[in-house]
């Protein structure tokens, strides 16, 4: 292409001058138009929390900042449709070509794919580029080109893979379009980022611990290496202290490439390997196996890009989640009586962060003991994390509710008590979130109803008074859960064994007994396909819609996709109505199966959380080849210190 060309660079994740693809794209080219487009109403039920648009709108500050100092001017734009404000910078500057980086979630898929093809049919080009991972999800299959549906055999095929490592290197000088004028912009406080008064002043204190920018990502990582590498492998299962790399937030915003990161780290491991360093080489490969987790939350958005709001698993889908919207909200408040638990959902309520560990025990307690559907935790993480992130939010609860091939088992339950005193043995932790509790001995600070009453007068706690009991016991949680993993395989098996219309063979058993994988199997790419083009869901040439569809036969095992495969979930007729399905738990309660009502809260800082509404119907699953999606970050897959897991209960032959 000539120096002549104009083209428009669209912004959305990718917030960096350093290693961006589509801008290295556009100022290579000629004249360029740097846009971010905020639309609130595209957003739908994953518009952000008041933490992430915070980040958002410093992350725009300081990319514009960087955009003016090389010659070209970020145009802001708030819009009711992304694609009119988009051909609108296309005429205002008379521009031939817009280029971008790919985004992975299914609400990104469509709309991308939307805006392409309206694009294409007005003679305007568009080009695509992988600035957010080491390898595109359409690029990693099997043997047999189907979609890995386990992360270590995702991870061992992409460490056979080569990886593109060079950088696109920061662009001198940008050359600015004429034209600008003509563009309705706004100012980034009129973008709405920060809806109230009481948002900005809470807003002030997330700036004294958080420093969002490109530069400031550039930093986080320099000094992670320099500093924190080293030790990661002892260090990063501590929930107190600066313990692990803290890029999550930086990644989400795509304010520094995973490319980029990938590579200041292997170049760390071999000057300490130079030097002799022992331990080095388990810190990076834990480290990396962390990026290799986000790069599989990544892919298995793309290849199933139902799994934002149903399991992977199709059994899952009877599984008999309790809407309980009280336990939900004591949940939210940190007020279940387990004091770990609360002192992770308090500190993620006041600072919109949490070690990971303290994510998957308050997520495990959530899904386990309180069996609250997994869609309303990863909802309510959406909306109060810092660092949320659809793709890994998904890959996150979906893993710990055993909605996952390897995932943590159906019917583990980690005592949170036991998890108190492995990962906060002298309370300092619960000290610094429970305040009711800061007079507690170690002892028992994390048991206090076990403590003799002189101790809880002069620590000055009143268990159901300032501090609550339990929300439900131990053994009772254990109850509950076999139970309903009980009802989930009855109802499985009675679907199952009705599709069979009575011919029941020995076969047919051993189908009923097992879990339900999708399975999704990569076509030949089109020779005139260019290889860093987006890819897009497709059957037979059409684009799939992310909707719930029954399928039918065959049609339930396989789905043939074009260029990038993707899944639709089997969801064969429901069974609520039957007498099965009316089993009651032992609390007299009925089991049903809810989903998350979509409607997003918005509260100030200064508001407790609560209220979320209970949606329809809802749909959830679970599976066999257990191989540790988590390791890690989830090493107690195997402690039985922790882990009060009882074999499931299937149904008998």
């Amino acid at each position: 292409m000539g120096r002549s060309e104009r083209t428009v660079v669209w912004f959305r994740r990718d917030l960096r001058i350093d290693d961006n693809p589509a801008l290295a794209a556009a100022a290579r080219d000629g004249a360029v138009l740097p846009v971010f487009i905020w639309c609130p109403a595209e957003e739908g039920r994953f518009y952000p929390g008041r933490c992430s648009r915070w980040w958002l709108k410093e992350s725009l500050a300081h990319l514009a900042r960087s955009l003016e100092a090389l010659g070209c001017p970020l145009v802001l734009i708030r819009a009711q449709s992304t694609l009119a404000a988009l051909l609108q910078c296309v005429d205002s500057i008379g521009a031939t070509r817009v280029v971008y980086n790919h985004l992975y979630d299914p609400i990104s898929l469509v709309r991308d794919d939307k805006i392409k093809n309206e694009l294409l049919g007005l003679g305007i080009s568009m080009q695509s580029f992988n600035g957010d991972l080491l390898y595109e999800p359409w690029e990693v299959y099997d043997e047999n080109g189907l979609a890995f549906t386990t992360f270590n055999k995702y991870w061992e095929k992409c460490m056979k893979l080569p990886i593109e490592i060079s950088p696109f290197l920061a662009p001198w000088r940008l050359v600015p379009v004429s034209g600008i004028e003509n563009i309705c912009s706004s100012s980034i406080d009129n973008l709405g980022l920060e809806s109230s008064k009481d948002e900005e002043s809470s807003n002030a204190l997330l700036s004294r611990a958080w420093s969002p920018g490109w530069r400031n990502a550039e930093k986080t990582l320099e000094d992670f290496v320099s500093h924190g590498l080293l030790d990661y492998s002892k260090d990063r299962m501590k929930v107190t202290g600066t313990t692990t790399s803290l890029l999550s937030p930086y990644l989400h915003y795509g304010e520094v490439s995973v490319r980029k990161i990938y590579q200041l780290v292997r170049m760390q491991q071999i000057k300490w390997e130079n030097e002799g360093k022992s331990g080095a080489g388990e810190s990076v490969n834990l480290f990396l196996l962390s990026i290799g987790l986000r790069e599989y939350s990544r892919y298995l958005c793309f290849n199933f890009p139902f799994t934002h709001e149903r399991s992977l698993l199709g059994n899952l889908k009877h599984y008999p989640w309790r809407a309980d919207e009280d336990r939900f909200k004591s949940w939210r408040q940190g007020m279940t009586g387990y004091p770990l638990v609360d002192a992770g959902m308090r500190e993620l309520w006041a600072t919109g962060w949490t070690h990971n560990r303290i994510r998957v025990i308050v997520s495990s307690f959530a899904v386990k003991f309180l069996l609250i559907p997994w869609t309303w935790g990863m909802k309510y993480f959406w909306d109060v994390l810092l660092d949320a992130d659809i793709e890994s939010d998904i890959l996150g609860w979906q893993y710990i509710s055993g909605c996952l091939p390897d995932g943590h088992e159906l019917g583990r339950l980690d005592n949170p008590e036991v998890q108190g005193q492995k990962y906060d043995p002298d309370g300092e932790y619960v000290r610094t979130w429970i305040p009711e509790l800061a007079r507690m001995p170690g002892e028992w600070i994390h048991h206090p109803w076990d403590a003799p009453s002189s101790i809880l007068e002069v620590a000055g706690v009143e268990l159901g008074f300032n501090y609550p009991m339990p929300i439900v016991e131990l053994h009772m949680a254990r109850e509950c859960l076999d139970d309903a993993i009980s009802t989930m395989w009855q109802l499985d098996t009675a679907e199952k064994l009705a599709e069979l219309d009575g011919e029941v063979v020995e076969d047919n058993l051993s189908h009923i007994k097992s879990f339900d994988v999708p399975k999704v199997v990569l076509k030949e790419l089109s020779p005139s396909a260019p290889r860093c083009d987006q890819k897009v869901p497709t059957d037979n040439g059409r684009n799939l819609e992310l909707q719930p569809k029954e399928l039918k036969g065959t049609d339930k095992q396989t789905i043939c996709v074009n260029v990038i495969k993707a899944s639709k979930m089997e969801d064969s007729g429901s069974m609520a109505n039957s007498p099965i399905s009316r089993k009651r738990s032992s609390s007299g309660s009925v089991f049903n199966v809810p989903s998350y009502s979509s409607s997003v809260e918005v509260r100030s800082q200064n508001q407790h959380p609560g209220g979320y509404s209970v949606g329809s119907s809802g749909y959830i699953v679970q599976n066999a080849e257990r191989n540790c999606v988590g390791k890690a970050e989830d090493d107690d897959s195997a402690d039985s210190c922790t882990n009060t897991s009882r074999a499931s209960k299937r149904p008998a032959a």
